[in-house]
């Protein structure tokens, strides 16, 4: 079993196992039809985020292939995003970074921060070999923050999954443990 020693800390965030207290924080995007615009998820009831959390809260260490370890991203007493990593192969030492944050938190590198801190412990403590990063073709935010995290685009997948009753284009990124730079502070 492998887990960080919470909680990670950046600059400007806290980064720790999420709760059934967050149930609020957590619920005030997961209903926003705009974050959910680029998921396979609709717009959750106070319900459904419940179930999301509780679904969360046993997130907090890898155990075994295909399991993901979700943190919650802290900004002064509010959680304000998630950031995850899937575990896709042990033999491969590969994993899969994902991400969703509040929009009123957008546009100060908050999400670029959090994802960082989880590359660092996956690549440092975890000793991934590489890491992906999936994103509609369309959400150019995500799209944006993958490359600021240094990951290259190695893929467009053309029209590979069912989106919204659609097929869809995805985008497809990657970085290597030799490629990563750790972040500092």
């Amino acid at each position: 079993m492998a887990r960080p020693t919470y909680p990670l800390r950046t600059p400007r965030l806290l980064l720790r196992p999420v709760t059934p207290d967050d149930l609020d924080d957590v619920h005030a995007w997961q209903r926003r039809p705009d974050v959910c615009r680029w998921t396979l998820a609709q717009p959750r009831t106070r319900e459904q985020s419940r179930a999301s959390v509780a679904a969360m809260v046993g997130e907090d260490a890898l155990r075994a292939e295909g399991d993901c370890l979700t943190l919650a991203a802290v900004a002064g007493d509010r959680v304000i995003g998630t950031v995850e990593l899937v575990w896709r192969s042990r033999a491969d030492r590969t994993a899969e970074l994902g991400y969703v944050f509040h929009p009123d938190h957008g546009g100060r590198g908050l999400a670029t921060e959090a994802a960082g801190a989880l590359l660092d412990w996956g690549f440092g403590a975890f000793g991934l070999h590489r890491v992906t990063g999936r994103c509609h073709a369309g959400n150019e935010a995500s799209a944006r923050l993958l490359a600021r995290l240094g990951m290259r685009r190695e893929a467009r997948h053309v029209r590979s999954y069912r989106f919204r009753d659609e097929w869809a284009d995805q985008l497809v990124f990657a970085v290597l443990a030799d490629e990563w730079r750790p972040r500092t502070g």
